[in-house]
């Protein structure tokens, strides 16, 4: 049995210890600047690193470069999620393990057939870190990678590590719907909110014990994060955390157009604003802006607009729709947004709107329920009532693992 270091213990979580900041000046200090500074508990072990270019300190410096270039440290292991470790693999594309150019280290895909580490590629590690900035929505996949991660670094005796980062959402917004676990899968494996609210290393102490992983799990926490941040109060640098997810007000909007990837409705892939622009090509534009504003969803306003996708759904073909401008990200709520735009789109061309047969929307919102209501008519009150049940349900589970 692999000898534990004293500072990982099963369950504790590094609040106060770690303390200082590679920029004194800053808001918001990463996890990954709080444990360089404080690096003697990495010395002498073996570094297993799960990552991607989010993966950088307030001074766009790589981990990877951190704890590959620094001499008390021996990085032996990359590990790469959707998009992979340098973020250069589109959404679903295949990413296969290969040998790293820049640092000759070698890297084991954890998207595509091998979604969690296997006990060939955890031999040579002593420790087990995740450090990749998530969007704070649930059918946002590093989640899941993490959450396999921690079960391979249980079955193998390994110590998790979780180097915290904000929630661009906030960790203050939540909503609706829960998963129902009947619908889990890749781009949703626990029952929790399609907005949750919480850090990386919040939901790492969630899964950890509500899903019983059961790891030996250590979270270092952020310094200078309050709850009520947005990404760019924290003054922290924005690296792109997916091809299609280019600046904080994309991850805005995310968790409720992304819902139109389940749709025949572009989601915007292909243009300058994925996710801020849908629309298709039998959409009358102005008349779903004027609908759509009608209806005075908070916090939101919608510009009629048009664009023709470069790739993805309905590439090279003229679509008509409307680009989102929130302007109140703290009342807009983006999952009734996007739950208002599909009904909306179903009912305005009900000859001409699709979920698509791949089942692909029940998934992303983790239920049959919400497409089953849109298709009989029911309006958006009704949806939404039962939205804000479940997520009342899960706001008491939720406060047991905030750690800010």
């Amino acid at each position: 049995m692999r000898k534990k270091p004293l500072w990982l213990l099963t369950g504790i979580v590094v609040i106060g210890t770690l303390t200082g900041a590679a920029c004194p000046d800053q808001k918001v200090s990463p996890g990954i600047e709080m444990l360089m500074n404080n690096k003697r508990f990495l010395t002498n072990k073996r570094i297993g690193l799960i990552t991607n270019p989010t993966g950088v300190d307030s001074h766009l410096t790589s981990s990877i470069d951190l704890l590959h270039q620094d001499p008390d440290i021996k990085l032996v292991a990359l590990f790469g999620p959707e998009h992979g470790v340098r973020g250069d693999t589109q959404a679903g594309d295949q990413v296969d393990s290969y040998i790293d150019k820049k640092t000759g280290l070698p890297v084991y895909s954890l998207y595509g057939k091998t979604k969690k580490p296997t006990a060939e590629m955890l031999q040579h590690i002593d420790v087990l870190l995740f450090d990749i900035q998530d969007v704070g929505t649930r059918f946002y996949t590093y989640i899941y990678t993490m959450a396999y991660a921690m079960e391979a670094a249980k079955e193998n005796n390994i110590p998790f590590v979780v180097l915290d980062r904000p929630n661009p959402q906030s960790g203050k917004k939540v909503e609706g719907p829960v998963l129902d676990p009947d619908y889990s899968s890749f781009v949703g494996r626990y029952p929790i909110p399609l907005v949750h609210g919480m850090t990386t290393g919040e939901l790492a102490k969630l899964f950890n014990r509500e899903f019983k992983i059961g790891t030996d799990l250590t979270v270092i926490k952020m310094k200078g994060w309050k709850r009520q941040m947005f990404f760019e109060d924290t003054e922290l640098p924005f690296v792109l955390p997916s091809p299609n997810m280019p600046t904080p007000d994309t991850s805005t909007v995310y968790p409720g157009t992304g819902l139109l990837e389940g749709t025949n409705v572009s989601e915007g892939r292909g243009t300058t604003k994925p996710f801020e622009l849908i629309g298709a090509p039998y959409i009358n534009r102005t008349d779903l802006a004027e609908k759509l504003n009608s209806l005075k969803r908070p916090g939101v306003r919608f510009r009629a607009a048009s664009f023709t996708p470069t790739f993805s759904k309905y590439q090279h073909q003229l679509c008509h729709g409307v680009e989102l401008y929130v302007t109140d990200r703290s009342t807009f709520q983006p999952v009734k947004t996007g739950i208002t735009i599909i009904k909306t789109i179903h009912d305005l061309y009900p000859d001409h709107f699709m979920f698509l047969s791949s089942g692909s929307f029940n998934r992303l919102v983790g239920n049959g329920w919400i497409k089953a209501m849109i298709e009989k008519g029911a309006s958006t009150d009704k949806i939404f009532k039962k939205l804000d049940a479940e997520k009342n349900q899960f706001m008491h589970i939720r406060k047991k693992y905030l750690l800010y």
